[in-house]
């Protein structure tokens, strides 16, 4: 009798007759990229199945597909990758793009044939925990692949809370320190890149640097909002404060932009002001503004109506206020 065919075989002709009756595109690592990244030796790893995903972003607006994606163990493996990468030459078509939580609107954390850093590989890897320091000058180091919301929810441990935020606190540290983080705390505290003491960065050599205002200082200034082009964030020395023990959180409706910029420029530069102050614009979403209707005081349909926005433009204030308990009954007086 003829011996039955081993079930891997049969699962690899399934798999080739799904892909060629489905259209389904395989990607296939070039030859030469393999060999040069396989002598290296890593704490993490190489994949090749998963370059579909790392070639796309928040942006949707183009499409760069990598040749490979590093899940960097350490920071080692990203300096390695880097060093090998630029020792290849000017010549070399290989280039190399750290990606962060993947919200990048113009491709900015893709690398067409070259290597994209998955750079939350790395903190999940356990490499660089983050690590909260208090006393007279309190600080969090954060590693670069970290999520902004994973360093808040540690530093609350402490008591303590970065002092300039992101509105969206799903994007890494090193993402939003290499644009410039801003949020409704940059009138007071400046934005994100404005609160930090140190970096580690690996250079285009593959070279990992500690710099700061005091050690370095063109290359700390030059990677804060540099756009990842004079280096890679591994980790960052962030400032923080204490943590507000309540919050009042207001939202004003403006249908008129003349009076929506006064007001809030009138509310930054004011002695006595909020501790949050943000501006933005309403498209076309009236299904947001039905759930804000609990906003308006007294709860008032009628009211609510008036801001209808479909086919309108309208403007939104959004305000906090920190303040401790025995404040509490206070609060509405002074807000």
């Amino acid at each position: 009798m003829r011996g039955a065919m081993k079930p891997s075989i049969v699962y690899c002709l399934k798999l080739l007759m799904l892909l060629a009756l489905g259209g389904v595109t395989m990607h296939v690592p070039d030859e030469d990229v393999v060999a040069s990244l396989g002598a290296l030796r890593l704490d993490g790893h190489f994949s090749f199945d998963d370059a579909h995903a790392a070639a796309r972003d928040f942006g949707n607006r183009c499409s760069l597909l990598p040749a490979a994606v590093l899940h960097p163990g350490s920071v080692s493996d990203i300096a390695a990758t880097v060093r090998r990468v630029f020792q290849l030459g000017r010549n070399s078509p290989l280039t190399v793009a750290a990606r962060g939580h993947g919200h990048s609107l113009l491709g900015q954390s893709q690398a067409a044939g070259g290597i994209v850093i998955r750079m939350e590989s790395l903190a999940a890897a356990g490499a660089r925990a983050v690590r909260v320091h208090g006393g007279p000058s309190p600080h969090v180091d954060a590693p670069g692949g970290e999520l902004w919301i994973n360093v808040l929810h540690e530093t609350l441990k402490h008591g303590l809370a970065p002092r300039s935020w992101t509105d969206y606190l799903h994007l890494s540290v090193g993402g939003t320190l290499s644009n410039a983080g801003v949020s409704g705390q940059a009138f007071r505290h400046g934005p994100q890149v404005s609160n930090v003491n140190q970096l580690e960065i690996v250079t285009g050599r593959g070279e990992v640097v500690t710099c700061s205002p005091e050690e370095n200082s063109d290359l700390f200034y030059a990677a804060l909002g540099g756009l990842g082009q004079f280096g890679i964030i591994t980790r960052a020395r962030i400032a923080l404060e204490p943590a507000p023990k309540m919050v009042r959180w207001i939202r004003v409706l403006y249908s008129d932009f003349e009076t929506f910029t006064e007001d809030q420029e009138r509310l930054i530069a004011s002695e006595k002001t909020f501790d949050y102050i943000e501006g933005f614009v309403i498209i076309n979403r009236t299904g947001i503004l039905n759930n804000w209707r609990t906003s308006f005081k007294p709860q008032d349909p009628v009211q609510a109506s008036q801001f209808q926005s479909d086919g309108r433009v309208l403007y939104c204030l959004e305000l906090t206020k920190n303040f401790n308990h025995d404040e509490a009954d206070i609060m509405e007086q002074v807000s």
